[in-house]
């Protein structure tokens, strides 16, 4: 009985290390934090960049790796261009929201950047199957993929807040298409035509607000 006991209380024990590596500490999680986790590069870039894309929209997959992620190795990394993403999920793509969710957990696990990728570059994969969760375990280090899964399974409601206030505020400005992206730059915000751009014309826009 006693032999019986102690390996209990080694299994018990072993079990709850586990389960504690793989559990995020406690987390405040509000939209406002989102937003923060959501931005790439430094918010005191002269230029902003906010992005309302839909990850199973064709539209944003393409601005995404033929403009966006020239801009973020051209002028974000150069402190130019503060880029920040808000999700804006169409009710028209079945997997859209929960890639959203999925993308959010990410992001609270500080693992927002190659999440996006992940999703953008395998869109039509997840968007035929619906395995986003197989597409991100794929993509990211098993250890930061547990982090996600733990974020995405115990803060389900607070990822949904930052979605649905990210959607509020698409609605503020009359969204209706994705991707759809604003400009802001000394202090004053310019929308761009909805649908995303090229990557020559945007940084031919960029460099023009740079120079004056």
């Amino acid at each position: 009985m006693k032999r019986v006991g102690i390996y209990l209380i080694a299994a018990l024990i072993a079990g709850a290390a586990l389960a504690s590596a793989a559990a995020p500490p406690q987390m405040h999680i509000t939209p406002e934090s989102q937003t923060a986790a959501k931005s790439i590069g430094s918010s005191s870039a002269p230029i902003r960049i906010d992005e309302f894309s839909d990850f199973q929209c064709p539209a944003c997959g393409n601005f995404y790796r033929n403009t966006l992620r020239q801009v973020i190795d051209n002028y974000v990394s150069t402190g130019k261009v503060y880029v920040v993403h808000h999700d804006f999920p169409l009710s028209m793509h079945a997997h859209s929201r929960e890639a959203a969710r999925w993308a959010n957990a990410a992001a609270a696990a500080g693992l927002f950047e190659p999440a996006e990728q992940a999703l953008f570059d395998k869109q039509d994969d997840w968007g035929a199957t619906g395995k986003i969760e197989e597409t991100l375990a794929a993509a990211l280090p098993p250890a930061g993929m547990k982090k996600v899964q733990a974020v995405y399974q115990q803060y389900g409601p607070q990822l949904d807040a930052a979605i649905d206030a990210d959607l509020s505020l698409g609605h503020v400005r009359n969204i209706d298409q994705t991707p759809t992206i604003f400009v802001t730059s000394h202090g004053v915000m310019q929308p761009l035509p909805p649908g995303g751009i090229t990557y020559t014309l945007m940084k031919q826009y960029l460099d023009y607000l740079l120079a004056h």
